[in-house]
């Protein structure tokens, strides 16, 4: 290509352009049929192989520009001329930025190479500062983002088909010539379809484009060409076939096939965003694949790549971008390739690595506190108990007294199902501290649940003879001062409270035990903060929200894990059924039925106000429909998250008094509150809840004698997707079972939330679908620690567990 003719060609593109833009775009309005002229000018440059991306952001910005609003057009123009300069200044060889895709690299970016993994993308060829803004929404903004955000899908667009063999209805890629290339005007005004028809000497294939001839100017007759899309057959053409907005893919004399990149192959599809299309995100993959991805280090132990025969990092992110090698769909799109399965496994790895060394450095650097077993305290506590415990909990009691007597601290999790009986649990492991002359403390998320647990730890422990106090942000300046006075001196034995415990004028004496209860509620910086309060105490975790196995190992990787998993004898179990609208009457009738019986009801609505356009019904409005029209005789109280704590804390107290019949909520008492008289949950627009949300509600009820029910009040259409994952909830009351179920449906990101979490976020690997590759990992990583406990022979991988880590490894017992 002659740089003339691309100078002539900007030039020409770039004139009217600059023209419009005058005087605050004054001539804008002068310009007439700017979008055909603009597409003309781009296929010439295309013609003359000028970049591809660059092209494919000028043919975005001119794509039914001539609708387009004045505001609108503004902004496209000033883009085009920043992309027509920056394409000028490449011919002349004085591009400004760095021109980091120019050249592939072939050294690792450790070394002294000139494509960093940490360049932002918007420095990349092609990208800018504004595609790089949209970029960032979808997650990527530096190069090593963009080398492991994977497709979310594959298309096979590889295997052309004859057109005298296409079916009607499939997905169809067919290689021919250009015969035509007509703009058709159609029976109505102002509506016109770009025809392409093609030939590959066994038929006529026709692709057809509405209401965008500026196509017209990308094809000639003659050109070879790739179309892939859903064959129909076109009645008013005697059946012939006919594919409608199809990818295509030109292939010029010097285009070999290896360059495809959108059809005539297996076709990545990435996630998109407004702005940006997904052939353009393929684009850009393309391009930053082929140049930066040499740029990868390889930082797995060789005899780990032996040992599962593992393919090479840059072969592999190659492979899972644009798949050369695997040519199963179905095995790409469930990312079980030899690509995806070596992403994935160097991606547990690292982060198993991660927990090994966390849990090594409590295990052996921190010295924790010895306690002596509670001999006094335990035994007086079960002497009062109207109950015995049962064998789950005689067992993680033990396990939890085997902990503190070590000289390292406890790092433990309790999960339980809910009325599993966690606190007495918790309560025997504080006895263990104050026995031996330290201090505890419990941490609730909210000041409900701290109020519900200091009364029920107060009267167990009280005459006992053991001091219990509350701290919560809502006390008086006075009272507060007096607890934090006895937190300080030490006379307050077991401290409970929400996150008024890490406040800064908050110190304790001695404290020895740092219960966190409903741990996911706290971010893993309060957590830490509340360990400093003491030297190393041992800290208990404990969670009613169930968390199948493969996810615990990885959440909870660094900690020791009990399970709670025996309900208390004599509980019933709570009936749940499914309603849809059309039966809300009998909903409403078994409510009427437990009111009458003495019993108390919830309601839990997933909006707090009336969205403008949706069909929720807010707790707000009808709490105030119910009380007026359905349940006049019995006090219906509202519990919203936007409600002051004092006023959250009257209405909730009227409700556990019975002085209020029905509580109207969201999903602010979701966890933790005990009310037994309560045996009917009614939950509006179930399928807004997880699985895992939806079993916290429903076990709000059940907590006493009486027969409970959880109502799910779904709407008039389901999905078959939703319709399975609420029949699953009806089925079982097992939060294990409903956990597993929730996580599978919605992947381990969603499910537990991987910012609370303090865990690298997973980018190729599914703990779900790789739990045997997290069991490898884990092996393996925990075994390479405890033989090079600084992984001192391997730099390069020690310096991907800190990036990876982001400073979390410090962390060691609180997330």
């Amino acid at each position: 290509m002659s740089p003339d003719d691309r100078k002539t060609i900007l030039e020409r593109l770039k004139k009217p352009l600059s023209f419009a833009s005058r005087d605050d775009f004054a001539h804008l309005k002068s310009l007439a049929d700017l979008e055909p002229f603009v597409h003309v000018q781009i296929a010439e440059l295309r013609r003359l192989s000028v970049d591809r991306v660059k092209i494919a952001e000028l043919e975005d910005l001119f794509t039914g520009f001539d609708g387009l609003t004045a505001d609108r057009k503004r902004i496209h123009i000033q883009q085009a001329i920043e992309i027509i300069d920056r394409l000028g200044r490449e011919g002349e060889g004085m591009a400004r930025l760095p021109d980091l895709m120019a050249n592939p690299v072939k050294r690792p970016v450790t070394e002294s190479s000139n494509v960093r993994l940490d360049t932002p993308v918007q420095y990349c060829k092609g990208i800018g500062p504004k595609k790089s803004e949209l970029m960032g929404k979808l997650g990527i903004a530096t190069v090593e983002d963009a080398l492991f955000t994977l497709p979310w899908r594959y298309e096979d667009r590889g295997n052309l088909k004859k057109i005298s063999s296409l079916v009607y209805g499939a997905y169809e890629t067919v290689s021919g010539e250009v015969v035509s290339a007509e703009v058709v005007q159609t029976r109505r005004q102002r509506v016109k379809v770009f025809e392409l028809v093609i030939t590959d000497k066994t038929g006529i294939l026709v692709g057809s484009w509405f209401n965008q001839p500026f196509m017209q100017k990308t094809f000639r007759a003659g050109q070879q060409v790739i179309l892939s899309g859903i064959i129909k057959s076109n009645p008013y053409k005697g059946g012939r076939p006919q594919v409608d907005n199809p990818d295509y893919e030109i292939i010029e004399n010097d285009d070999p096939e290896s360059l495809l990149i959108h059809t005539g192959r297996t076709v990545p599809i990435y996630r998109a965003t407004a702005g940006l299309s997904v052939r353009l995100i393929r684009s850009f993959m393309k391009t930053m694949i082929d140049s930066c991805a040499g740029s990868l280090p390889e930082v797995l132990p060789p005899s780990l790549i032996r040992k599962y025969s593992l393919m090479p990092l840059r072969e592999a992110v190659s492979e899972a971008h644009f798949p050369t090698r695997e040519q199963n769909i179905d095995v790409l799109n469930r990312g079980m390739s030899a690509a995806h399965r070596r992403l994935s496994f160097e991606e547990l790895f690292v982060l198993e690595l991660g927990l090994s060394l966390r849990k090594r450095g409590v295990a052996t650097e921190k010295k924790g506190i010895s306690f002596r077993p509670p001999v006094r305290l335990e035994a007086a506590l079960r002497k009062q108990l109207p109950f015995r415990l049962t064998a789950a909990q005689e067992r993680v009691i033990a396990e939890i007294t085997e902990d503190m007597a070590a000289d390292h601290p406890m790092n433990r999790l309790v999960q339980g199902d809910v009325g599993c009986g966690k606190t007495v649990v918790a309560l025997l492991a504080a006895f263990v501290a104050v026995e031996n002359g330290y201090q505890a403390c419990l941490m609730a998320p909210t000041e409900i649940l701290a109020e519900q647990h200091f009364r029920n730890i107060a009267a167990l422990a009280g005459p006992l003879g053991i001091s219990v106090v509350l701290l919560t942000g809502s006390l008086r300046k006075k009272a507060k001062g007096s607890v934090l006075a006895d937190i300080s001196s030490g006379a307050s034995q077991i401290v409970i409270g929400t996150h008024a415990l890490i406040e800064e004028g908050v110190q304790f004496n001695s404290l020895g035990l740092a219960i966190i209860d409903e741990q996911h509620r706290f971010g893993v910086m309060q957590r830490s903060t509340l360990k400093s309060k003491g030297y190393e105490p041992d800290v208990l975790i404990m969670t009613a929200t169930p968390i199948p196995r493969t996810l615990a190992l990885t959440v909870y990787g660094d900690l020791d894990v009990s399970v709670i998993d025996e309900m208390p004898p004599g509980r019933n179990e709570i009936i749940t059924r499914l309603y849809f609208e059309s039966r809300r009457r009998e909903a409403y009738q078994l409510m009427e039925g437990e009111l009458r019986k003495g019993r108390q009801a919830y309601v839990v609505y997933p909006l707090v106000k009336e969205s403008e356009k949706s069909d929720l019904k807010a707790a707000t409005e009808m709490a105030v429909h119910m009380q007026a029209d359905i349940f006049r005789a019995w006090k219906i109280g509202l519990v919203h998250g936007r409600m002051k704590g004092d006023e959250k804390e009257a209405v909730m107290a009227a409700f556990k008094s019975g002085s209020v019949n029905i509580l109207v909520s969201t999903t602010v008492i979701e966890v933790g509150v005990d009310v037994p008289n309560a045996s009917v949950m009614v939950i509006e627009h179930p399928e807004r809840f997880g699985l895992a949300q939806l079993h916290q509600l429903r076990g709000r009820v059940g907590r006493g004698a009486h027969q409970s029910y959880c109502v799910l009040m779904g709407p008039r259409m389901f999905t078959d997707e939703t319709r399975d994952r609420l029949n699953t909830f009806v089925r079982t009351t097992d939060g294990f079972r409903i956990a597993e179920e929730d996580l599978r449906l919605r992947g381990p990101g969603e499910f537990f939330g991987t910012r609370q979490s303090g865990l690298p976020d997973l980018r190729a690997a599914n703990i779900i679908r790789d739990a045997d590759l997290l069991e490898k990992a884990r092996t393996d990583a925990f075994e390479l620690v405890s033989q090079d406990p600084g992984l001192a022979a391997y730099p390069d991988l020690m310096e991907q567990v800190r990036r990876k880590w982001q400073g979390k490894l410090g962390l060691v017992t609180v997330s």
